[in-house]
């Protein structure tokens, strides 16, 4: 028996945190939460701690004594021992994620490895062991201030690996938060460009999990929801980031991303992301924006020419028109909004951060083992991916 769109419809997963709050103002309750798992919390933030101080004094003024771990930039393994040892030195018993996704990927996965031996290393995708974690970590509770990676709800960190020069997954159900407390009015801060980038990410990873042949019920009723959001909010919090209404929007638009993405999977801007960001320096939304009409157009033309009946067709048709807002609207005519889009949200060109032609067989080569690539809705060709990075070079 299958569904509409030709899959399997009697067997499928869905994982998520336990607890989800989300609204303004539900911050607040974080120190109920908090005082549920623990006393002495790690709470892992970005590099500034201004924006991290009320909460910080929120949870002294419950009786917890936090102690505060910035991390600065996107996490790396490195970032990972240092969070681990600072948790294990100060005894601490839970892990609070208050941040983008670079600290709530970091705080993830300390919470996981605190009670465990071995290294970070031993737990990740493509280049470790990928060993499975024999149980649970510390308690962790996940406060997102963007709205973009949705790893508030993911089961995943994603981690750069420096001396392999790509970025992977440390992957378990064990690293789902206990409780992730979403309140957009955490989002007002965020500048224009952070905005965009975060948004952007969101926005792809809706797109890839409503395409990937991984998608089920759930997860689909996620996307459905969460893509008419992102395309009629992103703009207008790019322009007005006090709009607190389209904050709101790309807050719930960005939770949906990430209980789609860890139950459906991703695709090809994923697994081109990953090599790019452990190569260059560039922010992991900014990647996926520059991406996305590119890999998007490859993937429509590759089903065009391919698989004109593949259900993926029919994915992208409902996806343009979500996204265009009309109803006559082809898989093309997303393309084009998705590259007008990113133009007025001002995406740069990849040479802003150093690439350049030289790189492109190495980025294919690793694209073309990353795990994304297993869920995109057609097989793309080292030469089809080439062209997708010349084209946004």
């Amino acid at each position: 028996m299958t569904d509409g769109a030709g899959r399997a419809s009697l067997r499928w997963e869905f994982a998520g945190p336990a607890r989800i709050l989300f609204g303004a103002g539900v911050r607040s309750e974080l120190p109920v939460w908090a005082r549920a798992y623990g006393r002495r919390p790690l709470v892992v933030t970005g590099r500034s701690s201004q924006r991290a101080g009320p909460v910080l004094e929120s949870l002294r003024e419950a009786g917890l004594e936090p102690v505060r771990f910035g991390v600065c930039g996107e996490p790396e393994v490195a970032t990972v021992r240092q969070g681990v040892g600072l948790a294990r030195q100060e005894r601490c018993d839970l892990v609070i994620g208050f941040g983008g996704g670079s600290a709530l990927d970091t705080a993830k996965a300390v919470a996981g490895l605190v009670p465990r031996a071995g290294e970070v290393e031993d737990y990740l995708e493509g280049v470790g062991q990928a060993r499975p974690l024999p149980g649970p970590g510390l308690p962790f509770l996940a406060v997102p201030t963007t709205a973009g990676t949705g790893a508030e709800v993911t089961r995943n960190a994603v981690l750069a690996v420096p001396d392999k020069r790509v970025k992977v997954s440390f992957r378990s159900p064990f690293l789902v938060a206990r409780a992730a407390v979403v309140d957009p009015e955490l989002t007002l801060a965020c500048p224009p460009e952070v905005t965009a980038a975060a948004g952007l990410d969101a926005l792809t990873q809706l797109l890839e999990a409503w395409v990937s042949p991984r998608a089920n019920f759930l997860t689909d009723a996620c996307c459905a929801e969460g893509l008419p959001r992102a395309a009629r909010s992103l703009r207008r919090v790019w322009e007005d980031g006090t709009d607190l209404r389209a904050r709101e929007e790309m807050a719930w638009a960005a939770l949906l991303s990430g209980l789609a993405l860890s139950n459906a999977g991703l695709g090809a801007v994923h697994g081109l992301a990953g090599p790019l960001g452990g190569t260059l320096p560039i922010p992991h939304g900014v990647v996926c924006g520059v991406l996305l009409p590119a890999v998007t157009h490859a993937n429509v033309r590759a089903l065009r020419q391919r698989a004109p009946h593949h259900p993926a067709w029919e994915r992208y048709t409902r996806a343009a028109q979500w996204l265009t807002g009309r109803a006559d609207a082809t898989p093309e005519d997303g393309v084009a909004w998705l590259r007008e889009l990113t133009q007025t949200l001002r995406m740069p060109r990849l040479s802003k951060y150093g690439f350049h032609p030289g790189l492109i067989p190495g980025l294919v080569e690793k694209a073309l083992q990353a795990n994304s690539m297993k869920t995109n809705p057609v097989p793309l060709t080292a030469d089809e991916l080439a062209a997708v990075l010349e084209e946004v070079a």
